[in-house]
């Protein structure tokens, strides 16, 4: 009897045990999670170890550990929920518009929330931060109507290349209006110009205390409409003679995605290409069924922006290179390459 060999391929690995293998990746995405959060803490300016951590938070007598760890713990978690924000809402995004370029910066969600924060404090005055995130909201959800309907025009309505180019058409114009709003105060246009970049620097207790609640009620609603995301994907028609409510679904999800894009601005700034890399990388570990993606987005997000601030720590200390940075220097390759991939299989 000839012995054989069993040469079962990942595919063939995955379609046979599913289950087995998604919850294999869910544990390896936690635990790149925890590694890129404890390294967050770690690593710095002034690097300190595991120990120092821990006699910072007993409260040592160790100055510069207490202080380095003070600083990096809510750093570290602001960076993590709003990159899991951004990644849920790009999700959200691609499923809504069936559009596999949409994310909140190529979409101009993000610059339109920029916008509004701007506008909000050098003419209304505006200080309070919970108001920055209404704010922001607003702003998020104009910006996207508006370019979903200059996408929507022409024949075709909105195919994946006119909301592309409507919405980078769009963030271009407003970061234009940024710039005419904030060089106008001499007196915040260099606290602007940072916080326009995007980043986790500033991250405090308080700040996250004041967009926790709407990050929560943005993820609750997307991921109410995960089954609806599914449906949409076969097509309005096809999702209608399911049963499913199609404009009510997009609506929802359209609302719990401005509403994560919001508030992750008024934290951090219009950080971009998060919403456009994690959930493609994501479809390759758990398919695309939006119930499975939808949460895989979000700790994948967490997972990017916890490691891409970390990155710009460590590249130029003791200076820093701030997230918004580092997430476009890895984010515009992969667009170009999935414009690429999209254009060969068109043709």
């Amino acid at each position: 009897m000839t012995a054989t060999t069993d040469r079962t391929t990942p595919a063939a690995a995955t379609a046979r045990h599913p289950g087995r293998v998604r919850a294999s990746w869910l544990l390896v995405v936690l635990v790149a999670l925890f590694a890129a959060m404890i390294a967050s803490v770690v690593l710095g300016a002034r690097d300190v170890s595991v120990s120092d951590v821990l006699a910072g938070v007993r409260g040592a007598q160790d100055t510069l550990a207490r202080a380095a760890v003070a600083q990096r713990v809510p750093r570290t978690l602001l960076a993590a929920l709003v990159g899991a924000a951004l990644g849920l809402a790009g999700a959200v995004m691609q499923g809504v518009t069936r559009n596999p370029l949409a994310d909140p910066g190529i979409l101009g969600v993000n610059m339109g929330a920029s916008l509004a924060v701007v506008t909000g404090m050098v003419s209304f005055g505006l200080a309070d931060p919970t108001s920055h995130v209404w704010v922001a909201i607003l702003g998020a959800a104009a910006a996207a109507v508006f370019v979903y309907a200059v996408g929507s025009l022409g024949r075709g309505g909105p195919t994946p290349l006119k909301l592309a180019l409507a919405g980078a058409v769009t963030s271009a114009a407003l970061v234009s209006l940024i710039s005419a709003v904030v060089l106008a105060r001499g007196d915040i246009a260099s606290t602007f110009r940072s916080w326009q970049v995007g980043g986790v620097g500033g991250g405090s207790f308080d700040r996250i205390t004041q967009v926790l609640p709407f990050l929560v009620v943005g993820a609750v609603v997307c991921a109410i409409t995960a089954r609806g995301l599914n449906s949409l994907a076969l097509g309005d028609d096809l999702a209608a003679g399911l049963g499913e409510r199609v404009a009510l679904i997009r609506l929802g999800a359209s609302a719990g995605a401005v509403v994560l894009c919001g508030a992750a601005t008024a934290a951090a700034g219009p950080i971009g290409f998060v919403g456009l890399v994690v959930p493609h990388l994501c479809r390759l570990l758990v398919g695309v069924d939006h119930r499975r993606l939808l949460p895989f987005s979000a700790l994948g997000g967490a997972v990017l922006l916890t490691s891409a601030d970390v990155v710009g720590r460590l590249v130029a200390r003791p200076e820093e290179i701030d997230v918004g940075i580092i997430t476009a220097l890895v984010g515009a390759p992969f667009f170009i390459w999935i414009v690429r991939r999209q254009k060969v299989r068109a043709l």
